[in-house]
């Protein structure tokens, strides 16, 4: 069983972190290699990646703890965005996650959902941001824009040198998303947009917005990238927000805002489409959910070895060692439920239902993860400087969005019965 020495850190319940093996260490002959202490990784998620897999989920896990988890408690209690950070995540070079070419590193789902977990793992804010730049932006051209608008904007998407938004939900219609009501009408060599979006993460500063909009040009839904700084385009950051706080989400206003022909994502004819690209990273979301669910257990953990009251450390009381082994049951689920996920992905087996199912499920367990975390740590728990209350926070966000608990619920209701129980 191979051992790594932890990174020494001074910050405050710092969770505990393995050091970044090297190609030599996890060579072709060693498989399956624990690089994580097994009370981290209980079934060894790592032995079902490659050792290169392994080498870059490393890589990511100790990026993390090097430059987000020290700082970022600050900017999300001041709810500010600390672009500089989210820059420094293109060093990796895991922009674009699946997508083949165009500078896209070309994951297998597998390990693209495992490094969403890890950067979840460090913060919310900044693993959705990526996640909506590489995931639901990038995903949107990919899938849904010709071979010139690809070549156009996802190589710098890729680097994080254009940061992307993803504009569907709107101010009256959120799960609802078939009946958007935003509309898009030929003009000459544009396209006129007219309506509103809510809730869009990152589009006060985005360098590009895909907005979604009715087609007068064929009745059905499109997909347009605006560009910041539009005419008729307006984003407003919606004030005091209680979770993912050190990304702003913004309301947008479109008055007559005018797109060029070029703007329009050439594959994108109906709905059908856009839920091709929510179904791929709506997998992303329940490794997310893992990320927030990860890091409370690891700092539970460190908290209840440490913590010593009548006498000895609070880990050797049974109520304690309770907590904890429901959460790591919890969290394994998770684990195995989402690697299930992405290899069915990866075969393009994946229906809809599936990932509505793993999503609802991973949100709701991650949900108590969080909360018996916080119980492990007491008053303490309430604490910035000791993470989880911000993990606790996050979790509420990422159990509504890419589909609530109760409508991934009624998609997986109707992949099972054949009938749909809402219009």
């Amino acid at each position: 069983m191979l051992k790594f020495k932890r990174p020494h850190t001074t910050m405050p319940m710092e969770a505990p972190s393995e050091a970044a093996p090297d190609a030599s260490t996890l060579g072709a002959g060693v498989s399956p290699a624990r690089v994580l202490e097994a009370a981290h990784d209980y079934f060894d998620l790592d032995g079902l990646l490659t050792p290169e897999e392994r080498v870059l989920r490393h890589r990511v896990r100790t990026f993390v703890d090097a430059e987000i988890v020290p700082y970022i408690g600050a900017y999300w209690e001041r709810d500010e965005t600390p672009l500089h950070l989210f820059k420094k995540i293109a060093s990796l070079e895991i922009g674009g996650g699946t997508i083949q070419g165009y500078g896209c590193p070309g994951l297998s789902p597998l390990i693209a959902g495992v490094l969403q977990y890890e950067l979840t793992r460090g913060d919310g804010s900044m693993a959705t941001l990526f996640g909506v730049t590489t995931g639901l932006a990038m995903q949107s051209i990919y899938q849904l824009g010709s071979e010139a608008q690809r070549q156009r904007w996802l190589p710098s998407m890729a680097t994080l040198e254009l940061i992307g938004s993803f504009g569907l939900t709107e101010p009256q219609i959120g799960s609802d998303a078939a009946h958007i009501t935003t509309t898009a009408r030929r003009d000459g060599d544009h396209y006129v947009l007219n309506g509103a979006k809510r809730w869009i993460g990152g589009a006060t500063f985005a360098d590009i917005i895909i907005v979604y909009a009715q087609d007068d040009q064929t009745g059905q839904i499109g997909a347009f990238v605006v560009e910041q700084g539009a005419p008729g385009f307006q984003a407003t950051k919606i004030e005091h927000k209680l979770a993912l706080r050190a990304l702003p989400n913004a309301d947008i206003v479109l008055k007559d805002c005018r797109v060029p022909l070029g703007n329009k994502l050439e594959r994108c004819r109906s709905f059908k489409d856009v839920a091709r690209v929510l179904a791929t990273t709506r997998a992303g979301v329940a490794w997310s959910a893992i990320g927030h669910a990860q890091a409370a257990y690891e700092f539970a953990l460190a908290y209840a070895k440490s913590r010593v009251q009548f006498g000895r450390p609070i880990a050797g009381f049974q109520l304690i060692q309770a907590k904890l082994v429901e959460m790591l049951s919890e969290l394994e689920a998770m684990k195995l439920l989402a690697w299930r996920l992405s290899t069915l992905g990866a075969a393009g087996q994946m229906t809809d239902g599936q990932a509505a199912l793993v999503k609802m499920f991973n949100a709701s367990k991650a949900r108590r993860v969080v909360a018996l975390a916080r119980e492990t740590l007491g008053g303490n728990g309430i604490l910035i400087d000791r993470h989880v209350a911000r993990h606790f926070a996050d979790m509420e966000a990422v159990y509504s969005y890419e589909g609530t608990h109760e409508i991934n619920t009624l998609v997986v209701g109707r992949e099972i019965t054949g009938m749909q129980a809402f219009v």
